[in-house]
């Protein structure tokens, strides 16, 4: 990877669950996201795709858990989380596609 990472290479895709759902009705938007990107990568990546401005940016790793692959142990991968409030006035519907 390159020192300064594209965009798409930051943002993976939208998370369309029910918790994120709530969580558009704050003004919030889900992304599945690198898990070497930081927040103002983020936030930069966000606001360069969607053309919209960022209030905030908040993240969580999920740790993968331990499952079976074909009979044998193995374990998911990590996947870090972006929660990105938008400012007023701004939105993303990502129910409809990229």
């Amino acid at each position: 990877m390159s020192a300064k990472p594209e965009h798409y290479d930051v943002i993976r895709k939208p998370v369309i669950t029910e918790k994120a759902t709530m969580a558009s009705e704050g003004n919030a938007v889900v992304f599945e996201v690198a898990i070497d990107a930081n927040k103002p990568q983020i936030k930069e990546a966000v606001e360069g795709l969607f053309g919209v401005k960022v209030k905030a940016v908040n993240t969580t790793i999920t740790k993968g858990k331990v499952k079976r692959f074909r009979g044998r142990p193995g374990r998911r991968k990590d996947v870090k989380k972006a929660y990105v409030t938008l400012e007023e006035g701004n939105a993303i519907d990502v129910t409809t596609g990229l």
